[in-house]
């Protein structure tokens, strides 16, 4: 059979590479795609846009397409599996409603609220003046939110009150995000460690991928503006067989309840940011509506089932007959940017480097495309690479030797990757 692929990141050449892995699958077509999927074994960039959703939907009639695949969040929000699914076509994401999870900050927080599902108290707002009362009354830390997408940027953790006024300010006032921006939700700080718990759903059933950690600071030790995630690890130490199991039990399935109440099973990918409490209770910071990014490319990795499979299961219902498989190793992905991302940054820029191929590392692209049979930077993160091995220690060394070989001169990466799992593991956090 022949599958789609939605989109052109680090996220969509994991999925993608994922995805030709299975015998079943023919050929994958990725739509656009960027440099690395356009030289990976048996798949095919498409030159449609990720957000042209007529083209998408008349290329996947057309070449007789058995699924489809979105990775980022844009389309998934404007209604593509709507569109697709009026066309008789199979495709993996969750309706225009179901999208508002991640399209619309307020309408998952009113939602999980509804459900009880565990997560920030919490305003949303549309007045400056009122904002800027509520931040003083409640006052710092405290964490603002554009209401919608940001492309993972409109958030501000504000350590004072004077920058959450600043954030609101820059939010409502100031146009940052344009209409993202038009509305902001403004929620009390959580504290504890973050995780991401990532599940396939049919609806009714949802199957958990391994769990990973983000590192969404731009900065070493968390430091500096938000970006899209600068690197990830699998598994968690923090994400414990108990803890995964109140995910599942508090947060997954009364969302997935709730959904299917309202006329919109939710089928897809559902993730979960989470805060980890002290005492082990996982609090929702945030929903997406699609596997994370940088997470894909650690824990699809480590993946041992048929991805395939495990697709074609969500989409006919039939994921309680299911299960997913991980090798038990860890995986390290680091992200290389271009310097000054997540602000301004130069494109064009050559790559070209010679990997020792005895170390087991997969380079992911993301910002990259190709101009003459030449890799050359495209975007903001242009790479993410992956090690695997038998412990984070071990494995965050590989993928350190492996970037400093690929990391050319106006690049950006952090060098703290998977510290904090060394240290859970030592016992030193």
């Amino acid at each position: 059979m022949r599958v789609l692929v939605v989109g052109s990141g680090g996220r969509e050449h994991a999925l993608a590479w994922k995805l030709a892995e299975s015998a079943r699958v023919e050929l994958v077509y990725v739509a656009p795609g960027n440099a690395g999927t356009a030289q990976e074994s048996k798949c095919e960039n498409i030159a449609i846009g990720s957000d042209d959703l007529e083209a998408l939907t008349e290329f996947a009639a057309r070449e007789r397409v058995a699924f489809t695949v979105v990775g980022p969040e844009a389309p998934i929000v404007a209604g593509i599996a709507d569109r697709f699914r009026e066309r008789g076509l199979r495709c993996l994401a969750p309706t225009a409603f179901g999208a508002q999870l991640e399209g619309s900050k307020s309408f998952a927080k009113e939602f999980m609220r509804q459900c009880g599902v565990p997560t920030a108290e919490f305003r949303a707002f549309t007045d400056l003046d009122d904002a800027v009362e509520y931040i003083r009354a409640r006052g710092a830390p405290i964490v603002v939110k554009a209401d919608g997408l940001a492309a993972g940027k409109g958030v501000v953790v504000a350590r004072t009150v004077g920058e959450a006024v600043e954030a609101a300010e820059s939010m409502l006032a100031g146009g940052r995000f344009g209409a993202a921006g038009e509305s902001v939700v403004i929620e009390d700080f959580l504290r504890g460690e973050e995780a991401s718990f990532i599940a396939l759903c049919d609806g009714r059933t949802a199957l958990a991928f391994a769990g990973s950690q983000d590192h969404k600071p731009a900065f070493d030790g968390d430091s500096g503006p938000n970006t899209g995630g600068m690197g990830a690890y699998s598994p968690a130490p923090v994400l414990t067989e108990q803890v995964c199991d109140r995910v599942q039990v508090r947060i997954i399935e009364p969302v997935l309840k709730g959904m299917f109440e309202a006329g919109h099973p939710y089928v897809g990918f559902l993730y979960a940011g989470l805060m980890i409490t002290e005492t082990g209770h996982p609090m929702v910071v945030e929903f997406n509506c699609r596997f994370g990014d940088p997470e894909a490319q650690p824990v699809l990795t480590r993946l041992d089932s048929d991805l395939a499979s495990a697709c074609l299961a969500a989409l006919g219902g039939g994921l309680h007959e299911s299960r997913l498989e991980f090798h038990e190793d860890s995986t390290v992905g680091v992200v290389l940017a271009s310097d000054g991302y997540p602000g301004t940054y130069e494109r064009g820029v050559r790559l070209d480097w010679n990997l020792d191929p005895t170390l087991p590392v997969k380079v992911f692209h993301a910002g990259t495309t190709l101009d003459n049979g030449h890799v050359v930077t495209s975007g903001g993160r242009v790479l993410c690479v992956v090690a695997r091995g038998r412990d984070v220690a071990t494995v965050r060394q590989t993928a350190y030797a492996a970037v400093e070989e690929i990391a050319w001169s106006s690049c950006m990466y952090r060098t703290d990757i998977g510290l904090r799992a060394i240290g859970r593991e030592s016992g030193t956090r």
